[in-house]
């Protein structure tokens, strides 16, 4: 289960110093995105290689799709229902997100996990920063038995599904919220994701965004460590 959100520490102050608080989107920044699990989904699946033919951010002039989400002709919700439809096209299985994901996640929690993701956490909470989960779609990507396995997610002060609360980013209900339950302001607030659609909401409402980029995850971790005055890896 997630904690509630713990209190500040000294040291970690919110006018001009290091900041106070971590809130990570869950898909991208601490999972791998299912793009670098593609692979071994179809593996899994028993397809053949390249039958998942969805590149997204990794190559934008073959991903249609991938580009008109960025575009905002749609929401990243309808980029993965096309994706679902393919799947169960090839599969005949239903046309779920659990049931594609089923595959590509599933891998021991060690090799979906990113290792910076893991350490970030753990050097922030160490000195007393709280860290929670601001997601849209958890829930309605994973299944439950999936959900029950993955430790990392005990990590978390807080969790905030967006599927669940019936309100997703870049609402700006959807930052609120997170920042209510962990008891933390925005303006001493860090947070990560991949997508610069919420990044620009969480600036919006006052949270100091950090773009996770899975092509070149290295420089958001260690923009994030610099912004929380942790040791850089």
């Amino acid at each position: 289960m997630v904690r509630r959100g713990c209190p500040l520490r000294d040291g970690h102050d919110h006018g001009g110093g290091a900041l106070s608080a971590l809130v990570f989107d869950f898909g991208g920044p601490v999972l791998l995105t299912p793009f670098e699990l593609r692979a071994a989904g179809e593996a899994a699946a028993g397809l053949p290689a390249g039958s998942f033919d969805w590149a997204g951010p990794f190559d934008p002039d073959a991903d249609a799709d991938w580009r008109a989400f960025q575009a905002g002709a749609f929401t990243e919700r309808e980029y993965w229902r096309r994706r679902v439809e393919e799947f169960a096209a090839l599969t005949g299985e239903p046309p779920t997100a659990p049931e594609l994901f089923k595959y590509c996640y599933a891998g021991p929690e060690e090799t979906l996990v990113r290792p910076a993701a893991r350490a970030l956490i753990r050097d922030a909470k160490a000195v007393g920063i709280p860290v929670g989960v601001l997601t849209n779609d958890l829930t309605a990507f994973h299944d439950a038995a999936w959900l029950a396995r993955m430790t990392i997610l005990t990590e978390f002060d807080q969790l905030v599904d967006g599927r669940t609360e019936g309100v997703m980013k870049p609402d700006p209900a959807a930052y609120h919220l997170i920042l209510e339950r962990m008891g933390v302001p925005a303006q001493g607030t860090v947070f990560i994701d991949d997508q610069p659609v919420n990044l620009r909401g969480a600036q919006a409402v006052g949270l100091t965004p950090v773009h996770l980029d899975p092509v070149h995850p290295a420089e958001g971790f260690r923009q994030a460590r610099e912004l929380l005055g942790l040791p850089v890896r």
